[in-house]
């Protein structure tokens, strides 16, 4: 271990830090905003750090969902974790000791940085994934902290990730020709929506986005070669 393997792993983390403090802020300082005290934005960085579903969190914990609405949101909102995830079971299995971490610390931004190299030192690897999670909580201390010091109106706040997303859509409809992904993703959400209604759509329509783009691999793949 020595300090060129920290700023290594520290200079290929900064893009994700650049974005993790800024929605770490918006997660701590929503948290607040609902009235939740600011250890529990410690508390869910720390244990859940995952990113979209802590909004989602916020949401459940507001409406005081069963344990059974929570347990089939997270998993269908998660499930994008097991398609990346397998590919980089062989590379954690070489980790030993690291590998239950660098499996939990697995986010969509700290893979892009993974997936760059495969041939990239363990430790390296390693402290990026711990950077990224660092960042978060940071992040969402401070948003915390402040929106416990300094009232403010938090409307707007909630839409931090899916704007993300949005960005990430849109950079996926540059490099793509056909949008298929895109277009199963708009459909099956519009689709459910008018069928189930505004309070009902999302489960319904992930689990159908999900099953609409395991039935369509293979032309994804193609899309993608």
């Amino acid at each position: 271990m020595n300090f060129k393997i920290l700023k290594e792993a520290f200079k290929e983390s900064i893009p994700v830090m650049m974005g993790y403090l800024v929605l770490g802020f918006a997660f701590g300082a929503l948290l607040v905003s609902k009235d939740y005290p600011t250890y529990y934005a410690l508390i869910m960085s720390f244990f859940i750090y995952a990113g979209s579903m802590q909004f989602v969190t916020i949401s459940l914990l507001t409406a005081k969902s069963s344990l059974l609405n929570a347990f089939i949101m997270t998993l269908v909102v998660n499930a994008r974790h097991i398609v990346y995830g397998l590919s980089m079971l062989n590379r954690f299995e070489k980790m030993k000791v690291l590998k239950p971490y660098m499996i939990f610390s697995l986010t969509d931004e700290t893979f892009s940085l993974l997936i760059k190299d495969d041939q990239q030192n363990k430790y390296v690897s390693f402290f990026i994934s711990l950077f990224d999670q660092c960042y978060w909580i940071i992040g969402s201390l401070i948003g915390a902290t402040i929106s416990n010091i300094i009232t403010f109106d938090s409307r707007g706040l909630e839409f931090s990730m899916t704007a993300l997303f949005i960005v990430i859509v849109i950079d996926q409809i540059k490099n793509s020709q056909n949008h298929l992904a895109t277009k199963i993703g708009f459909i099956v959400s519009i689709v459910s929506l008018l069928i189930f209604g505004s309070d009902n759509f999302v489960i319904v329509s992930l689990i159908g986005i999900i099953g609409a783009l395991i039935f369509k691999r293979k032309d994804l793949e193609n899309e993608y070669e």
